[in-house]
């Protein structure tokens, strides 16, 4: 069918369509099972689109089912399910989030940075696993990329999310159950063969870095301060007030263990098999080693390799497989002993500076940019890179035509973190970020007029 404008819809979206703009009365059991019948095919289409990237219908027709739904749920509250996915949508407003104790502490890990350290990891678990009469011959390793977000407690009660919990100190965190329920990659209800009464799911919130980059395309757009780096920013809105904004953002989800009473695994591979079959997001990147040397092969692979992924990563998380064993490994106060983190170095390249570009902001505020000749770091062209503040440039002794180190880690944006002062040009002037400020100030009371205005000016400031 087609519509006026040439727009070219389904037979499918056609009757939807009609069903939406019906406005024949319906009785309230009717009304119960469209509401019932609607979060069924809403949440088949979640489940396609954001788990199998497979899309069945178009945007048009799943706005149109959702609008219905809220449609329904609104003029009729009674019948609006605990797991409806009206709630990926967002609208609620948390004033204060409510700090809620951990069922089981979530501990930090161990970080080792070398193939020694890793080495003497293995052989302190050997020795644990002797002294407590169990056999290190059957140690076997799971291990995982680590990725650069915010640590989530998921709470299921019959299949049901009842309450998403931050990390918070490891002890306690904060309640932020319906900003999590707008992450369309957790599940509002898991069903399956063998799932528990009651369970949690632990994983880790993060931003796309093509998210944190429209994201920024936006605020610069607005005149607004740009945001340094996907984590620090899917930590704030993960803390935001109003759950409709949280929405907006488009938050994503990887679930990397589950906890409970009486679960039914002996590995942690297995308790990944069942996350996976529950319908809950794994990163599929995941690797059974069965000997440390299979575990430095994988930390080698990945070094380079993930680079390619859709958001940042830093380390390996390397976890003791077996369920048993990590029960007689224990924990210390602050991290378990049968899991460590391997992280990796960050990417560094050095190249020349052509000069330093100040950004004033909306509210007046001067950040000023280093333009690079284009180097490559991590399988990307680096152009710019963040000097954050006055008292960066002073700390590095940054002069004219300096080369400099450029270090890419855990930030979208890079940072130079050096300055190869052997190799500076003769009679170069040092960058002065004080002489530039006053300079910017007439810049700023004509920002404010024209809020539209954002300037990135070039100048190397030398001292009067």
């Amino acid at each position: 069918m087609h519509l006026a404008g040439g727009l070219k819809i389904s037979n499918f979206e056609h009757q939807n369509l009609l069903v939406h703009l019906s406005l024949t009365p319906m009785l309230p059991q009717e009304v119960q099972a469209r509401i019932s019948e609607l979060s069924q095919k809403i949440e088949y289409y979640n489940q396609k689109y954001y788990q199998e990237d497979i899309s069945e219908i178009s945007d048009f027709a799943f706005d149109q089912l959702l609008e219905e739904l809220i449609r329904l749920e609104t003029q009729f509250p009674q019948f609006k399910m605990a797991d409806s996915p009206s709630q990926r949508v967002g609208g609620t407003i948390t004033k204060n989030f409510e700090t809620v104790r951990h069922q089981y502490p979530m501990l930090s890990l161990a970080n080792t940075y070398s193939a020694e350290e890793l080495l003497d990891f293995d052989k302190r678990l050997r020795k644990l696993l002797e002294e407590a009469e169990q056999s290190p011959e059957t140690l076997a390793y799971f291990c995982e990329l680590k990725f650069d977000g915010v640590s989530l407690s998921l709470h299921y009660e019959k299949g049901l999310l009842v309450r998403a919990i931050t990390r918070g100190d490891g002890v306690q965190g904060d309640d932020i159950t319906a900003n999590a329920k707008t992450i369309r990659q957790i599940p509002l209800r898991v069903e399956g063969e063998g799932v528990p009464e009651t369970f949690e799911v632990r994983g880790e919130v993060f931003m796309s870095n093509a998210v944190f980059r429209e994201l920024n395309v936006q605020r610069e757009a607005e005149a607004k301060e740009r945001y340094a780096n996907p984590r620090n920013t899917a930590s704030g809105t993960l803390k935001l007030q109003d759950s409709a904004e949280v929405a907006r953002r488009k938050l994503d989800f990887y679930a990397y263990s589950v906890l409970g009473e009486s679960l039914p695994f002996a590995s942690h591979a297995q308790a990944i098999a069942a996350l996976e079959q529950w319908g809950f997001p794994i990163s599929l990147t995941y690797q059974l080693c069965p000997r440390l040397e299979a575990v430095q092969a994988y930390i080698q692979d990945w070094q380079a390799r993930r680079f390619h992924l859709p958001l940042e990563t830093d380390g390996v998380v390397i976890k003791v497989n077996d369920l048993t064993q990590q029960n007689v490994l224990g924990a210390t106060a602050k991290s378990p002993r049968w899991a460590i983190a391997y992280k990796y170095p960050a990417v560094q390249a050095k190249t020349r500076l052509r000069e330093v570009l100040f950004q004033v902001g909306r509210t007046g505020a001067i950040t000023p940019v280093a333009d690079l000749e284009p180097v490559l770091i991590a399988g990307t062209t680096v152009k710019r890179a963040s000097l954050h503040n006055a008292n960066e440039i002073v700390r590095l002794d940054l002069h004219e035509g300096d080369w400099v180190f450029v270090e890419k880690g855990g930030e979208i944006i890079p940072k130079i973190t050096g300055v190869e002062k052997n190799e500076r040009p003769a009679h170069s002037q040092p960058v002065v970020f004080q002489a530039f400020a006053l300079n910017v100030a007439l810049c700023w009371c004509a920002m404010k007029a024209k809020p539209s205005i954002s300037a990135l000016i070039p100048v190397f400031a030398r001292p009067r």
